[in-house]
């Protein structure tokens, strides 16, 4: 599959504007639904438009996540399987070799420690169990270990895994698929053209390629981005549109937490409204995959986080890698506010 990230290319004038009647929304959502993609231009117009446009915006957003999901909510857990030590300078990453932010660092954990995870992971209602470690990519001593407590796990829990491991060749992700590993996070993070200007250590291809062997090994492929590394709205669009391509199926949205210690340490310039639109373009682009409010949704959306469920169909339950969360029970109240329930079922 070839990928065109071209975000230099001339753009031509936005089919949506603020001057248009926010009905366009509810028209492009029917577009989508009739099974005709948004356009570069479309996405944009959605990511750019005005705060006031908003409502608009997430009426037409859910009817198109209504199609594919209706009122369900996924619930994913995180386990840091592994943390810092990475060799990889990430800016954004509290584990990365160019950070100095205090996080604990141990190599993979033991069986009885993952075991008890996805023992709360189930607890909490979780439908996939995310297992991480920090690094450029496994050692066989870290593959051997997943391989050996995936079966363990999905023989006492109904969950699905999820593994992020880093950087993988095929035949590691055919040693995942046997082992009845489902799905692998790698995340994309921002488009080709920015990607420099976020990590020097691999680049934008060597994730594509890890993607490209997941799929073929028969394994879900999971990737997203964040939001808030001074990117531009095409950026946004571009690894929209590569997610796209690709054909993921999940979708983690994440919005920068720029933690102290890292390169990107008080780099903030987003606003709940600004994390909305984002969420909502990622719903028309890409829309029966499952969309995920994932890290800094806390920070970011603050009071409106309710609000991203109305085009994201799935969020992580807990904490995340380094960082707190919401309390589990305050994520149940909220979905249950809104009048949604949430699905463990593993399909």
């Amino acid at each position: 599959m070839s990928i065109s990230t071209d975000s230099s290319a001339t753009l031509t004038e936005p089919e949506l504007s603020p001057e248009l009647p926010m009905s366009r929304y509810d028209q492009l959502a029917d577009q989508v639904l009739d099974g005709q993609p948004v356009s570069r231009e479309e996405a944009l117009a959605i990511l750019d438009a005005p705060d006031t446009h908003v409502p608009a915006i997430l009426a037409a957003g859910f009817k198109i996540r209504n199609r594919y999901f209706g009122r369900t909510v996924q619930m994913n857990f995180l386990m840091s399987a592994k943390s810092g030590l990475c060799p990889e300078d990430c800016s954004y990453c509290s584990q990365s070799k160019v950070s100095e932010a205090p996080v604990p660092k141990h190599n993979i954990l033991k069986r009885d420690d993952l075991m008890k995870a996805a023992a709360q992971a189930s607890e909490q209602g979780a439908k996939t169990y995310c297992l991480v470690i920090s690094a450029r990519g496994p050692s066989e001593r870290e593959m051997k270990a997943v391989e050996e407590i995936v079966p363990e796990i999905k023989q006492k829990y109904d969950l699905d895994i999820c593994a992020c491991l880093g950087l993988l060749n095929k035949e590691q992700a055919d040693r995942l698929k046997e082992c009845g590993v489902n799905r692998v996070n790698h995340n994309l993070n921002t488009s080709e053209t920015h990607y420099a200007e976020v990590c020097t250590t691999h680049t934008y291809a060597d994730r594509v390629q890890t993607l490209k062997h997941v799929k073929a090994a028969g394994m879900e492929m999971c990737s997203g981005g964040i939001i808030g590394m001074d990117e531009k709205s095409d950026d946004i669009v571009s690894m929209a549109m590569d997610l796209r391509e690709l054909g993921v199926h999940s979708i983690p949205l994440n919005f920068l937490e720029s933690i102290d210690g890292t390169p990107f340490q008080g780099k903030s310039n987003l606003t709940p409204n600004k994390c909305l639109k984002a969420l909502a373009m990622f719903r028309f682009v890409i829309p029966d995959k499952e969309l995920r409010i994932s890290g800094g949704r806390e920070i970011h959306l603050r009071s409106l986080q309710p609000l991203g469920l109305y085009v994201a169909n799935s969020m992580f339950v807990g904490d995340y890698l380094t960082t707190k969360g919401q309390a589990p029970d305050a994520d149940r109240q909220m979905i249950e506010d809104l009048g949604f329930e949430i699905t463990t079922k593993v399909e």
